[in-house]
């Protein structure tokens, strides 16, 4: 089969980069598979790489004269490459795609994923959902109860959730562990929490609501714990906001990093405190490195983990909550170790690569037949 992937992202991606990458280096040798994605961004790097397919530069742009004559580009290189399926990631790829599609001799099918929880009840999605798309995945069941109650209700919708690398991904020893957190934090106390999350620095990701809930601790309780954050550094109004809680020397940034396996090594608790998720590699890879992860109850975050079990699930923006655990966990860290186990476990059980690509190549074969 020949598959041609896109991705609209131009710079960091976050999980849609670590989406296709799994893709890209999972789906089996026999597909022919191209990867269209903006030269500007992480995916293009990343995938230029992988030594596997072929990467191509792509735009897709909303203003009117760039994208018309990206559509009529797009659709030469469809004419001419006969792709049988081509898979799309956000609103953008997928609106170029149904476009360049129409009235070609041989259209490639279209699989769109669906990755996160923005409406789609617009006039766009109504004619990408009755005019360019043969079939959805959905990320969660959240996910697919949102698209069920949609004008892609008629479509056939599948539930893949994201797999992860179990051997990339894994817990690292105590000797490991003093090793990443001198190379990350310099000296601390061995008995410092260090909670981490690659989830990014937007304001959405909830990371200021923990700091919130660290600035009410006592000052004992606030010198034994470090909040590490992954991602784009963040902006003016939010560095204002972090320097408002008076605990802004508790929280380390590190920048977008490579290989965030430093940052999940070095860290006790992992959190995914969004506003808004679908589901969550940064959960998922946390949890795989054995860490306990508090979460919000939002979207489907909650389909990660058992509250009290692998992690914790707290109300969105509910910093007593978020204190409560913190609370709970300074009183009794001995606690972490069996948590933790829990949450290797039950990654090993339910976020299998194989199930991914299995599963994802399934949908590819539905709408090939």
């Amino acid at each position: 089969m020949k598959i041609l992937i896109t991705d609209i992202h131009h710079g960091n991606g976050g999980g849609h980069a670590t989406y296709v990458m799994s893709l890209l280096r999972g789906l089996p040798a026999h597909y022919d598979v191209t990867v269209a994605a903006p030269a500007s961004g992480r995916l293009f790097r990343y995938a230029s790489h992988a030594g596997r397919g072929k990467v191509m530069p792509a735009l897709y742009s909303s203003r009117i004269a760039p994208l018309a004559k990206e559509i009529v580009k797009l659709r030469a290189f469809l004419a001419q490459e006969r792709y049988d399926l081509v898979h799309v990631n956000a609103s953008a790829d997928h609106r170029h795609v149904m476009l360049a599609s129409m009235g070609l001799r041989h259209p490639p099918k279209i699989v769109w994923t669906k990755h996160n929880l923005k409406p789609v009840a617009s006039v766009g999605h109504r004619l990408r959902a009755k005019l360019g798309t043969d079939a959805v995945i959905a990320v969660s069941d959240y996910v697919r109860r949102m698209l069920q109650d949609s004008v892609y209700e008629s479509k056939p919708i599948h539930v893949v959730r994201h797999g992860i690398d179990m051997a990339a991904f894994r817990p690292v020893d105590l000797a490991e562990k003093r090793r990443l957190r001198q190379l990350l934090l310099g000296d601390i106390p061995d008995d410092t929490l260090v909670l981490g999350s690659t989830a990014g620095t937007d304001l959405e990701k909830g990371w200021l609501d923990l700091v919130a809930a660290v600035s009410g601790l006592s000052a004992q309780e606030q010198s034994r714990i470090v909040v590490v954050v992954a991602g784009d550094p963040p902006g003016g109004d939010l560095v204002r906001r972090l320097a408002d809680t008076g605990v802004q020397a508790r929280v380390h940034f590190t920048g977008l990093v490579d290989d965030i396996r430093g940052v999940l090594g070095a860290s006790d608790i992992g959190f995914v405190l969004s506003y808004s998720e679908s589901l969550s590699y940064a959960c998922r890879e946390a949890l795989a490195c054995g860490l306990p992860t508090i979460i919000t109850d939002v979207g489907g975050l909650p389909e990660n983990l058992s509250h009290g079990r692998e992690g914790w699930i707290v109300p969105v923006k509910d910093v007593a909550a978020i204190q409560a655990v913190l609370h709970e966990v300074l009183s009794d860290p001995r606690r972490l170790l069996p948590m933790g186990q829990a949450a290797r476990r039950h990654s090993e059980s339910a976020f299998c690569p194989h199930a991914f690509i299995e599963q994802t190549t399934a949908v590819y074969e539905s709408v090939r037949s």
